[in-house]
């Protein structure tokens, strides 16, 4: 019986193990690795995000207060037009006739009036020497005052034709541009209940306003005269500038999300911009200059287990050395917050618990509630809890600080404290190491046993 491949088989295997073994101790005593980011000076802005339309300031819809056909367009699109310019007619014709039937309306008026005065006279002569009596003369001036008020009547008829028949030409009610046209030459159009829209003129595109909708949770941040900067999808990369002239008081609801309707007035001078254009707003809430500015992912930074113990180990040994807390330095320079430990020691008995729980973007707030964002309010002992940064420090010992936390935009937030710098790098998230030895097991696969690749046992960073 051949025994080599036996003895090979049990070779394979004590190597295995012994390789399997090395690696386990390895990933029991290896240390996490962090990933950092800087924290830079300069120059930061916050703003709410809106879009729009822009419009012309002042447009009127120009139309027609008779029907009939159109007969005559004198003005196309973009065409500029003055004030009282004409640019187009009606088919007067039906118009013209009814100036004339009521032309003859108040001939006829007229001629009735004058027999009727004559007739008034002659009874009123009668009258006085006693032939007629007072009834007959009564009904004579009766018929001449109804004559008179005969003629009144057929003079505003003939006045309101004259009136229609102007109405069959259109003139510009303002100097501006023709942005719209609704009609066509030889079309047909009825003025009954609402007036039919010919022409769609803007008093000056050089000024221009952009209605935009601005949600409820943001426009307690917009003021009138507020700057605003925006951009359209025809010049993506350039920026164009307005501000804020009114703020709408009515709201809008469209699919349960509350609007707010805000005017924004726009110089125009060079032309670029027209009417209907979408506009993608950024409202200037806030600026900051010369600031040390520090990513919101180091602000987010939740520390492990590991890194809380090591940090409150180090802090308790620097205590009791110096007799309480007017110790030794702790974080770069300073003596641990007040609240950090919780009160009198760590909370819960032990430094895993660090603070007991962390603010919305990276706060930490004692025992008290969640925080409203970076270094939100907490329980520090009465007050606002600090954010916390941890970085490594000039011994290389990992370490920790407290920072007040100012101005963002969504991606950098404006921090200061004593204790930090421009340059000084913070950490932003931990490499575990299990994580980083994954990668290398003794079987060559990057997910240990049968673990996935870049899960935990994969490679991937574990961020907190």
């Amino acid at each position: 019986m051949n025994k080599k491949p036996v003895l090979l088989a049990v070779l394979v295997l004590a190597v295995g193990a012994v390789g399997f073994w090395a690696w386990k101790k390895s990933s029991a005593t290896a240390t996490p690795t962090y990933r950092f980011a800087s924290i830079e000076r300069g120059d930061i802005e916050a703003a709410v995000s809106a879009t729009g339309t822009l419009s012309a300031v002042t447009t009127v819809q120009v139309g027609t207060q008779v029907s009939g056909r159109i007969v005559e367009l004198l003005v196309d699109f973009n065409d500029r037009v003055k004030k009282g310019q004409l640019i187009a007619r009606v088919d007067p014709t039906l118009t013209e006739q009814a100036v004339r039937d009521a032309q003859a309306g108040l001939e006829r008026s007229m001629a009735e009036l004058e027999q009727r005065e004559r007739e008034f006279k002659r009874n009123q002569q009668l009258f006085e020497r006693k032939v007629l009596t007072e009834v007959e003369f009564n009904n004579a001036k009766y018929q001449f005052d109804v004559a008179k008020a005969s003629v009144k009547s057929a003079q505003v008829a003939l006045d309101r034709a004259k009136q229609n028949l102007s109405y069959t030409q259109i003139y510009a009610p303002i100097d501006g541009i023709v942005v719209e046209r609704t009609v066509e030459l030889g079309q047909t159009v009825v003025a009954s209940m609402s007036t039919p829209q010919l022409f769609l003129i803007a008093n000056d595109l050089s000024q221009m306003q952009i209605l935009a909708s601005v949600d409820e949770s943001d426009i307690g941040s917009i003021t009138e005269g507020q700057d605003v900067r925006f951009t359209v999808q025809a010049y993506p990369n350039q920026h164009f500038t307005g501000q804020v002239k009114q703020v709408r008081l009515q709201s809008k609801t469209t699919e349960n999300v509350v609007n707010y309707t805000v005017v924004v007035l726009v110089n125009n001078t060079s032309g670029k911009l027209l009417p209907g254009m979408t506009a993608t707003l950024d409202f200037l809430t806030g600026t900051a200059t010369d600031a040390l500015l520090v990513p919101n992912a180091a602000l987010r930074f939740r520390p492990t287990e590991e890194m809380r113990a090591e940090v409150f180990k180090r802090f308790r040994e620097q205590r009791e050395a110096g007799g309480g807390e007017g110790g030794p330095a702790f974080a770069g320079g300073g003596s641990i917050p007040a609240g950090a430990e919780g009160a009198g020691g760590p909370p819960n008995g032990g430094p895993g618990q660090f603070a007991g729980r962390r603010a919305e973007g990276g706060g930490f707030n004692g025992n008290g509630p969640r925080g409203n964002g970076p270094g939100g309010p907490g329980n520090r002992r009465g007050g606002q809890q600090p954010t916390m940064l941890w970085f490594i420090d000039e011994k290389g010992q990992l370490s920790m600080t407290p920072v007040r936390v100012g101005l963002t935009d969504g991606q950098r937030t404006v921090v200061e404290s004593p204790r930090i710098k421009e340059g000084m790098q913070v950490i932003v998230a931990v490499n575990t190491p299990a994580a980083s030895n994954a990668t290398a097991t003794p079987f060559g696969g990057p997910g240990g046993f049968g673990g996935p690749p870049g899960g935990f046992q994969g490679g991937g960073f574990r961020r907190f």
